[in-house]
């Protein structure tokens, strides 16, 4: 039992030490551009697209995929903010549809308005 506890935790340690030395291997790390409102977080989104795009029509160099490296930290910040600005949207939709099934029409203004905050921030 004091063997395999030895070799389970020789391997661990070699497991640890080789994780360290592969992050040393890797690129500085970017923090990204943060978007501080959804409106941001699209602009972002669409902006960072189009570059990524015109680099792919492009040979893939060295400085290119540096550029890619730090575009995709960008992009996933603006990701993570539509998915968090987003995530109740499809709730306030169905609030929409039931309140119009049962012609309730203060519901059907407040929640579509709630709706069409966000909905139309995404599609400008």
């Amino acid at each position: 039992m004091k063997t395999a506890t030895t070799l389970v935790t020789t391997f661990l340690l070699a497991t640890f030490a080789l994780s360290s030395a592969a992050d040393e291997q890797r690129p500085d790390h970017f923090k990204g551009q943060k978007a501080a409102t959804l409106a941001e977080a699209v602009e972002l989104f669409r902006s960072n697209n189009q570059k990524l795009q015109q680099l792919m029509q492009g040979e893939l160099t060295p400085e290119a995929m540096v550029e890619i490296h730090q575009l995709t930290y960008t992009l996933e910040n603006a990701l993570e903010k539509i998915h968090l600005e987003t995530t109740g949207l499809k709730e306030v939709l169905e609030e929409v549809h039931l309140g119009s099934e049962n012609m309730d029409f203060t519901k059907v203004k407040q929640q579509a308005k709630r709706y069409l905050e966000t909905a139309t921030t995404l599609v400008k």
